[in-house]
Formats: structure tokens, sequence, C-alpha cells
């Protein structure tokens, strides 16, 4: 009964499988239902967290990992899954010639969706892990967006530098995402090369070492760019570039929201404070935690990393700054920056406020 109580209790965080076959009647229906997976994650998400309210409640955090079962599974089973996505819709729309050039942008559109509104995400929870297994299906998710660096990058970089000018992905005051997304794609693979080399230099290792993770980035991507054109060809390679560019510019959505206008306090020599459950915006929001898997609980994450997203806590608006929608929604609302910086400026300013009522001047210098 146990089970059954616990498999009840993990299935709404299985909300990612209702893409699953989104994308299969999109690549053999075409027409409107291209829009439907991003309707699904986006829309219909928004308007459950609308109508469902937030879950504020805590976990026991000391809960046994073999409790865990029925929500783990959901990332574990995922990688499949994806592959069928990716790689069935190329299959499809490379030999039924039934949709438009339109229509596949739209599909691919949709299929990024899937890979990385949900694929990096169950990457980012998977990479965390101690198990090996694990980390390796992390691995194989990001080579199918060709985005593998940025396990080295979050790892090395992001988590020991969130908050500060050193990492790339806390987005800056006033900072619009359109700029930011271009300004990661510079910055990143370079950031997370480095953050090896150093790594490997303090094992008294050259970069070129067979443990440098970079050899395997390379040979997963290579590999999953393969399978593309085995499947569909030149175009088949094509449309898998596009899924994974949309994958891409979802996941820095995201990566945008979560520490937007964040910034940790320089102490004197030069060395940053602890990163505290304020650095991180957070949404209680119940559907789009389900769908994200809780990331939307971001400040525990980075006060615990390895810790299960189920597990997960929530802070209270005193510890911890909160969004006012969902990722999802807010996600929307980051693609127009004049109406994102209307909303969320005010909110900064209030932190601000907050927590650091003795720094004055906010301009890019005093931020650090």
């Amino acid at each position: 009964m146990r089970n059954i109580a616990d498999f009840r209790n993990a299935l709404p965080f299985w909300l990612s499988l209702g893409l699953v076959p989104l994308a299969m009647i999109g690549v053999t229906q075409g027409g409107w239902t291209v829009a439907l997976m991003p309707a699904y994650a986006w829309t219909l998400t928004t308007l459950l967290d609308l109508l469902l309210g937030r879950n504020e409640e805590n976990p026991d955090p000391q809960t046994d990992e073999d409790d865990l079962f029925w929500y783990r599974a959901i990332t574990l089973i995922w990688l499949p899954l994806q592959g069928l996505v990716i790689y069935g819709s190329i299959w499809w729309i490379t030999r039924s010639g039934g949709l438009s050039v339109l229509e596949q942008v739209a599909l691919m559109f949709g299929v990024g969706v899937a890979s990385g509104t949900i694929g990096i995400v169950y990457a980012h929870e998977l990479m965390h892990q101690s198990n090996r297994g694990e980390r390796w299906l992390a691995d194989l998710l990001l080579a199918t967006v060709l985005y593998s660096h940025f396990r080295t990058e979050h790892l090395l970089v992001h988590h020991r530098h969130v908050g500060t000018p050193r990492d790339a992905v806390t987005a800056r005051y006033n900072e619009g995402f359109h700029r930011f997304f271009w300004r990661v794609l510079r910055e990143c693979p370079a950031s997370a090369w480095m953050a090896e080399k150093e790594k490997l230099a303090r094992a008294g290792r050259p970069v070129w070492h067979p443990s440098n993770p970079f050899w395997r980035y390379g040979g997963l991507q290579l590999a999953a760019l393969a399978l593309a054109w085995l499947v569909g060809g030149w175009v088949g390679l094509a449309l898998f570039l596009l899924q994974a560019f949309f994958a891409v510019w979802q996941l820095e959505l995201t990566n945008y929201i979560e520490h937007y206008g964040l910034t940790r306090r320089q102490l004197p020599g030069g060395k940053y404070e602890p990163v505290r459950p304020h650095h991180s915006w957070n949404a209680p929001h119940k559907a789009s935690n389900w769908l994200l898997i809780n990331l939307q609980r971001h400040s525990d994450h980075h006060y615990k990393p390895d810790r299960r997203f189920p597990l997960l806590q929530t802070y209270s608006t005193d510890d911890a700054p909160m969004l006012p929608m969902g990722y999802p929604a807010m996600g929307v609302l980051a693609m127009i920056p004049p109406l994102w910086r209307r909303r969320m400026n005010p909110r900064v300013r209030a932190w601000r406020r907050q927590y650091y009522p003795d720094i004055i001047d906010w301009r890019a210098g005093a931020e650090a």
C-alpha cells in the first residue's frame, strides 16, 4: 500500500510525459497541432498555477532515498523518451513531406520544449547526484542539445560564483534577456574549459589528459549529430540543430530568471559572502514546480545542491525573494525586456533595501 501511496504522491511530477503524445500528434498532423507542446508546457502550466495556487509545505529532508523511487523514476526514463521525440520527429518529417517549412520550425520549437525545458532540467538534477549512472544520463541528455559544457559550467562555476561577476549566468540588473542570451553563449564554453583546465592543473595533469570531460562531451555530441544525419540526412541534421538551439534558448531563459539582479556582497580582501537563500528567485507555484521538478525551490538547491528534488525546501518571503508567477510565465515576460524591467526592477530594488540597506551606490563597480 505504501508503494501505491508513494506513486500517487509522485505522479504530478510526471507531468512532462504529456509532451510525448503531443509531439506525435504535431509531427503527424501538422497545422495548428505543432503548437501543442509549447501550449502545454507554458500556457496550460501557467493556468494550472493560477487554479491550484501555491505549495509552501516542506517535506522531511531526511526521507530515505528508497522512498523516492517513483520521483526519481521520471528522470531515469526520460532519455529514451526524449530520443524518441527528437529522432522520431526527424525521421517522420524527412520521409512524409507533409509539413511546410514553417510547420517544421514550429515543431522543432516544440521539440526544444521537451529537450530543453524538460530534458536539461532533468539533466541538471542527475548531474548533481553521486551515482555514476545518473551522471552519465545527464551527459547523454545534454549531448542531444549540444550543450555538454553546461555540466562543467554549472558545477564548477555557477554554484561557486553565483551572484558575482565571475558567473556569466547571473543576469545583471537591467540586462535584457536577448543581450544576456548571446553573452552567455559567448562566455560559458570558454569559462567551462578554463574551469576544467584549472582543475586538471591542481591535480598536476595537462589539459589534454583523458580525464578532461571535454573529450567525453565532444564524443557524445558528435554521436548525437551523426545519428541525426543517419536518420534524416542533411535536412535531419538541420532539424536537430534547430531543436538544440531552441532547447538551449529555453535553458538560458530559466537561468536568466533564477538570479536576475541578485548579487553577493564583496568582503574585504576580495572574497564574497557565502551564498544565502536570498541570492535566488523562487516560485512556490504548484504546477510549474511539478513540470520543472521543484527547480523553482532554487534557494534550497543552492544550499544543498545534491538534495533530491522531492526534498527541496521552500522559504518564507522574509528569507528569500519570490516571483509573482512561475518560471514559464516569467519566461514569457522576460522575452519582452521593457515589461520585464517594469515588473522585476522594483522587486530587485526592494530586495536591495531589505538585505543590503547599507549599500547606497549599486553601480557596476559597487554591486560586486
